[in-house]
């Protein structure tokens, strides 16, 4: 057999360059630390109702949704679609910005401009399930949902149809 030409001993040696780096590697199970992650789906759902019960939507055209944005989707109510399919809301039109503020945990805060009016409880439950899809995890979430100087309410995901 006649040696490799010239032009391909680099190419050689850095074949078996790498392929001996890879060696000795031990494999690793699952490493068991900390909570599951939270952040972001890969899909936006929203929480309207149709005939007085909740109802999740799924949106097609999202690569992924973190908790602002569905807050805010979910605001903005149904589309033409969705309301053609009789779809509704209970959350009012906001006259400003919102906040969302989130703890790490199931605690989020959805704090609404100065003027907004007591949202209904269907209302607390569109917002609160429409948060607790948009975490990454199935762990209960507790949504506050606040107007400051004005009044607040919570809400849990624990009464969210599935």
């Amino acid at each position: 057999m006649s040696p490799a030409p010239r032009s391909l001993r680099p190419a050689l040696l850095c074949t078996t360059a790498l392929l001996l780096a890879a060696c000795g590697i031990p494999e690793t199970g699952v490493v068991e630390t900390g909570e599951p992650a939270t952040g972001i789906r890969p899909a936006q759902v929203s929480y309207f109702v149709s005939e007085g019960t909740l109802v999740a939507v799924r949106r097609l055209g999202f690569t992924s949704v973190d908790i602002e944005t569905a807050v805010a989707t979910v605001f903005q109510g149904p589309d033409v679609r969705e309301r053609r399919r009789g779809m509704t809301t209970q959350l009012p039109l906001l006259t400003g910005a919102l906040s969302v503020r989130t703890d790490g945990g199931g605690e989020v805060t959805v704090e609404l401009p100065l003027g907004t009016e007591p949202l209904t409880e269907t209302a607390v439950a569109q917002l609160t399930c429409t948060v607790a899809y948009a975490r990454f995890d199935s762990a209960p979430t507790s949504v506050t949902v606040t107007v400051p100087g004005a009044w607040q309410t919570e809400g849990s995901s624990d009464s969210c149809p599935s």
